[in-house]
C-alpha cells in the first residue's frame, strides 16, 4: 500500500492510548482483555511495543507501572521521538476506565483485521493483474483463499500446527514426571489410590465430569479431592517462578454451597467431628479444641473458594485466570456444579446449547490454563426408574455436549442411599440391618468415558456423618473396557 492509503487506513490511536493507559494504571485490567489482543493488532508501532512490554512484565507477576517501565522507555528511540517518559505518563494520565478497556480492545482488533484485508486486496488485485512467475489462474486463487485463511487463523484462539518434536518433547515430560513422582502417576494426585490408578491422576488440560442424583455424594467426593490436593501442596522455585512438585493450588467455584458450609464439611472431616454435632453446636469443649486446632492447621492450605451464584462462564474463566497469576500456581479447578453456571446464550438458544456453551469454555479454559477441571453434573430422575438405580451416560443432563466435550466422565453411586430405613423394633428392620451391613460404607465411582484410558467401577468407604469418601481394603473394581 503506499503512504497515502496507509494514513488513510482504518486506525484509531486515541483507543489505543486508552487502552495501555489502563493497564498501566490497573494491571488486572490486561486479565480482562484476554490473550487475544497481540502487540501486531497496534497501528502505532510504538504503542505495540509498549504493549508487548508491559503484558511480558505481567505475565511474569512483575508490576508494570510508569516507574517499572521508565527505564525501558528511556532506552527506546520511537518513544523518545513522542515524548519518552512524559508521554507515558500522559498515557496514564488519559487511561480509558477499565470497564470500556475490553471494547476498546475489541476495537483494535477490529481495525488491525481491516487493515489486513485492505493489505491483501490490493496484493490479490497486483497479482491479478500481473501475475507472478506466470501464475495461472486457480494458483492465484489457492494463493488468495491461504492468505485469507492465515488472517482468520491468527484471529482466532487456534494457535496452529506445531511440529510433531515439540509435542514429543511435552509427552516426555509428562512421562518424566510420572516416573519421578511417588505412585507413578502423571496427573494430580486425588488420595483415593484406586481411582488414581484408573486415572492416572488428574491430568492437566482435562475436563473431567463427576456426576450422581441428589444424596450420592458428588460435592462431598469432589471436596474430598479439592482438600487432599490442596493439603498436599508443595512447590519449588525456579528463576522466581514456582512449580508445583505434589499436591497443588485449587480453585473451587461452589455455586450451590456457601464458602462457610464448605468450610464446615472440611473441618468436620479433618477433625472427625461430625457436621451435623458442628452446625447445631452439640459438641463438648474437647471436640471444639479439636475443631480449633484443625483450623488452624488448615488455615494455610491454598484452596480458594468462590461462592458466587449463578456465575457466568466467562466471569469464572476469568476469575481461574487472574487467580493462577496471584497465587503463583493453579492446578486444579473445581465446579460444583456446571449446570449452576449461566452462558451468554442467544434468547432463541435452549438450554442444551447454553450448557454446551458451558462445557466447551470448561474444555478451553482447562487447556489454557493447562489444569484438570472437575466438573459436577446433575443427573436425570431416569435413574430412579432403573432397578439397581445405576446412572449411565444417557443419564446426562443435556448429555449431549457433556459427554461430547468431556475428557473423563463418572459417576457416584451409593447403594445404601435407596435402602430406606423401616421402623425400628420390627421384622421388617431386622432385614433391613442384615441388608444393609455390607452396603452402608459402600460407595462405587462408575468411570463411563475415559478418553486416555480404562473405564470401569472403583469401589469406596463413604462416612455420612463426615461426608468423607475413603479407599477400601479391598484391591478396587474390575476393568471393564479398555479405550
Amino acid at each position: 500500500m503506499d503512504e497515502e492509503e496507509l494514513q488513510s487506513a482504518p486506525h484509531d490511536l486515541e483507543a489505543e492510548q486508552a487502552v495501555i493507559g489502563a493497564i498501566l494504571f490497573d494491571n488486572e485490567v490486561l486479565f480482562r482483555i484476554g490473550e487475544s489482543l497481540q502487540p501486531s493488532h497496534f497501528y502505532d508501532k510504538v504503542h505495540g511495543w509498549l504493549y508487548e512490554e508491559v503484558t511480558s512484565l505481567i505475565h511474569k507477576n512483575a508490576l508494570a507501572d510508569g516507574l517499572t517501565m521508565r527505564d525501558k522507555v528511556k532506552t527506546h528511540a520511537g518513544m523518545q521521538e513522542i515524548g519518552g517518559v512524559k508521554y507515558l505518563a500522559t498515557l496514564m494520565a488519559n487511561a480509558g476506565t477499565s470497564a470500556n478497556a475490553p471494547e476498546y480492545a475489541r476495537l483494535i482488533r477490529d481495525l488491525s483485521t481491516r487493515r489486513d484485508l485492505m493489505r491483501i486486496a490490493q496484493e490479490i488485485t497486483q497479482d491479478a493483474k500481473e501475475p507472478p512467475d506466470g501464475k495461472s489462474g486457480s494458483e492465484l486463487l489457492d494463493g488468495a483463499e491461504e492468505m485469507i485463511f492465515n488472517l482468520a487463523e491468527t484471529g482466532g484462539i487456534s494457535s496452529g500446527f506445531e511440529p510433531f518434536s515439540q509435542s514429543l518433547t511435552g509427552a516426555m515430560e509428562m512421562a518424566a514426571s510420572a516416573f519421578k513422582r511417588d505412585g507413578g502417576l502423571s496427573g494430580v494426585s486425588t488420595g483415593l489410590v484406586d481411582l488414581d490408578k484408573k486415572l492416572g491422576g488428574l491430568h492437566p488440560s482435562d475436563l473431567l465430569i463427576l456426576a450422581g442424583r441428589p444424596g450420592m455424594g458428588k460435592s462431598a467426593l469432589a471436596t474430598n479431592i479439592a482438600f487432599h490436593v490442596a493439603k498436599n501442596y508443595k512447590y519449588e522455585e525456579q528463576n522466581g517462578v514456582r512449580k508445583t512438585k505434589s499436591g497443588g493450588v485449587v480453585a473451587f467455584f461452589s455455586l450451590e454451597m456457601s464458602a462457610d458450609q464448605l468450610a464446615t464439611r472440611l473441618l468436620s472431616e479433618y477433625a472427625r467431628i461430625s457436621s451435623s454435632s458442628i452446625r447445631k453446636g452439640e459438641i463438648q469443649k474437647n471436640d471444639f479444641d479439636s475443631l480449633v486446632d484443625a483450623a488452624a492447621e488448615l488455615n494455610e492450605i491454598p484452596l480458594f473458594i468462590d461462592d458466587t451464584g449463578g456465575l457466568p462462564v466467562a466471569v469464572m474463566a476469568a476469575r481461574a485466570r487472574r487467580l493462577k497469576r496471584t497465587a503463583g500456581s493453579l492446578d486444579l479447578i473445581v465446579v460444583d456444579y456446571l449446570q449452576l453456571l449461566t452462558a451468554n446464550a442467544r434468547r432463541n438458544d435452549g438450554r442444551v446449547q447454553e450448557v454446551s456453551q458451558i462445557t466447551q469454555t470448561l474444555k478451553t479454559l482447562a487447556k489454557e490454563l493447562n489444569v484438570p477441571v472437575l466438573a459436577l453434573s446433575q443427573l436425570s430422575r431416569n435413574v430412579e426408574s432403573r432397578s439397581p438405580p445405576k446412572p449411565q451416560l444417557a443419564d446426562l443432563r443435556e448429555s449431549g455436549s457433556i459427554e461430547q466435550d468431556a475428557d473423563v466422565v463418572m459417576f457416584v453411586y451409593r447403594p445404601a442411599y435407596y435402602e430406606k430405613e423401616p421402623e425400628r423394633n420390627t421384622p421388617e428392620h431386622e432385614d433391613w440391618q442384615i441388608k444393609i451391613a455390607p452396603i452402608y460404607n459402600l460407595a462405587e465411582v462408575d468411570i463411563a468415558k475415559q478418553r486416555h484410558g480404562p473405564t470401569g467401577r472403583v469401589e469406596l468407604t463413604f462416612e455420612p456423618a463426615f461426608t468423607k469418601f475413603g479407599n477400601r481394603d479391598t484391591t478396587g473394581g474390575h476393568e471393564d473396557s479398555q479405550h
